[in-house]
């Protein structure tokens, strides 16, 4: 696989391979520029095998603030004092649908360990400017990964409008409004994502998904 999609799982070389130019020319046109996440970083998500996907979820695109984004949609480094507002109201839904205590820390990578493959639909922006990458070629991307990934039977929750853009890729999907302050009011909080995962998942005789974060 192309190095252009390091730290990828070897699994998804043929998703990937055949993006690569395309990847290159995103690349070109952000060069020069302070990105979140670092560079290193923007594959972070499918560093897990892709036989191991159970669960999608797709928000819209990273972090602005230095340190915070580091490849894992709506999570932040482990170090991160301050949790930001949308990942707080995601909390806030999962201990009310699920029952688990809000976590000390804002990573998700246990997710990421238990399953659930946390993608954005744009996977780059600029230190200190939201969205500003949107429409240079990354929607084209996440599409594709999407789409061979809900072709796998692979359920999705798909928060913000971007993320919506998707819903015809998946066999099933929980969609809302994002956990963004601005409009977790306006049908984020009450939607019950995870339960109805979950709820999917046993129905076809899978295991359901540990959403634990500790």
């Amino acid at each position: 696989m192309d190095r252009a999609f390091s730290p990828a799982h070897d699994s998804w070389a043929p998703i990937l391979n055949p993006l690569t130019e395309e990847v290159k020319s995103i690349f070109t046109t952000i060069s020069g520029q302070e990105i979140a996440p670092d560079k290193s970083e923007i594959f972070e998500a499918l560093r897990m095998n892709l036989a191991d996907v159970r669960c999608v979820i797709v928000g819209q695109d990273p972090y602005p603030t230095a340190g915070h984004a580091h490849g894992l949609a709506f999570s932040v480094r482990g170090n991160v004092k301050r949790v930001p507002p949308s990942l707080k109201n995601i909390f806030t839904e999962l201990e009310s649908d699920m029952g688990i205590a809000i976590p000390p820390s804002g990573d998700l990578s246990p997710w990421r360990d238990h399953g659930v493959l946390l993608l954005n639909r744009v996977l780059t922006t600029q230190v200190g400017a939201s969205n500003v990458h949107s429409g240079i070629g990354w929607e084209a991307i996440t599409e594709h990964i999407c789409k061979e990934v809900g072709s796998r039977g692979v359920p999705a929750i798909l928060w913000g409008t971007k993320a919506q853009e998707l819903d015809s890729l998946f066999p099933f999907h929980v969609s809302s409004v994002h956990p963004s302050p601005l409009s977790a009011y306006r049908g984020f909080f009450g939607s019950k994502p995870f339960s109805r995962v979950n709820s999917y998942l046993e129905e076809l005789g899978r295991t359901p998904i540990d959403w634990s974060l500790r």
